[in-house]
């Protein structure tokens, strides 16, 4: 089969490998749609892990293989898939911290070499562990949707650990699909969200997605100083009870920490590379009680959840797929990802289902 090697740093070169083998309780899928993910992007860019790697996990396709073990699960099934599953017994499943959990960092979908998700691969082998994550696409929806619930389960577990009210305001820094989809989730429950970005598409995007204010920023120092109308200027002076930083600018945080109230929540959510160190005012969390918390990666156990927003289309994915690469120009799709363009936002590879 055909599939998209890391090699080193920045370096992908499209390979014939091995179709996986699978066991009897596991599942080979052959790929339709893998999204571009920000995490891989990074690993790519910087080689954070050793090669060879083929790379993509959030995948979608169909069940071609089923081991004779599997049960719920035949061939010919459209599935979503989902590569990191918690014990959901450890310490830090009881505490619900399912991302430090030792079975969830280990990655349960591959196309060869070390497990590191496969999706640009032709096919991909699905462990067991894995399985109860594994999703069916409803036949009204694409394999594009079911491609997105991976990254939407890493919104809604970031959500669900701001403790907001009915009515309260966050301000979501940075308007690209992630930006949007907070701006949608939160709207959804009632929230308030002033969106900041520095391109005009994005913010009525947001709009459209519920946003009560949007601010434009300009692009100093990636601070979200308001340029332009009184509104802009007016809108950017509104208090928030809680901020969520979607794009990884230190001077974000910085701002954020000023503008929310005491009491209030930032949520870093693009800070990922790790070794980065930046001054904070830590007064602001001592005696203003402003707390600095992270999410990373996503919760099991929201997966219903996210499938009954993702295919029910409240959160409505579909426009936010704005380019797809077939899997010989994967490098490329990675390369606008990392670099994106005015038009566009969530960068998918695609293959015939």
């Amino acid at each position: 089969m055909q599939a998209v090697v890391f090699r080193g740093a920045d370096k992908l070169r499209l390979e014939t490998v091995p179709v996986p083998r699978i066991a009897d309780g596991e599942l080979l899928v052959k790929v339709a749609a893998c999204g571009v993910c920000p995490t891989d992007i990074k690993k790519i860019h910087y080689g954070t892990l050793p090669p060879p790697r083929i790379f993509g996990h959030e995948t979608a396709g169909t069940i071609v293989r089923v081991g004779t073990a599997v049960r719920n699960f035949r061939p010919g099934d459209r599935v979503a898939l989902h590569h990191h599953v918690p014990c959901l017994d450890c310490h830090a499943c009881r505490h619900r911290a399912f991302a430090q959990c030792p079975q969830y960092q280990r990655t349960g979908v591959t196309a060869g070499f070390l497990p590191a998700g496969g999706g640009y691969a032709e096919y991909v082998r699905v462990m067991r562990f894995v399985l109860p994550g594994v999703v069916k696409i409803p036949a009204r929806n694409s394999f594009l949707e079911g491609a997105m619930l991976e990254p939407v389960n890493t919104v809604l577990k970031a959500v669900r650990r701001l403790r907001l009210l009915s009515g309260d305001t966050v301000l979501v820094a940075g308007q690209g699909p992630i930006g949007l989809m907070f701006t949608r989730l939160l709207s959804l429950e009632g929230i308030k969200v002033l969106a900041v970005d520095l391109l005009e598409s994005r913010l009525q995007l947001a709009k459209r997605f519920g946003a009560k204010w949007v601010v434009r920023a300009n692009g100093s120092n990636n601070v979200t100083v308001p340029t332009g109308t009184r509104r802009n200027r007016r809108n950017s002076k509104i208090a928030c009870d809680a901020a969520v930083i979607a794009a990884p600018s230190d001077a974000l945080v910085f701002e954020a920490q000023q503008r929310v109230r005491g009491g209030g929540q930032i949520l870093l959510f693009a800070h990922t590379r790790r070794g980065s160190q930046t001054p904070l005012d830590l007064a602001t969390i001592c005696v203003d009680e402003k707390d600095l918390i992270g999410s990373y990666s996503s919760d099991f156990l929201l997966q219903d959840e996210v499938a009954r927003l993702v295919f029910g289309r409240k959160l409505d994915m579909r426009s936010l797929i704005t380019h797809q690469f077939p899997l010989n120009q994967t490098a490329a799709a990675i390369d606008l990802a990392a670099h994106p363009a005015a038009d566009s936002l969530k960068v998918v590879v695609t293959q015939p289902g």
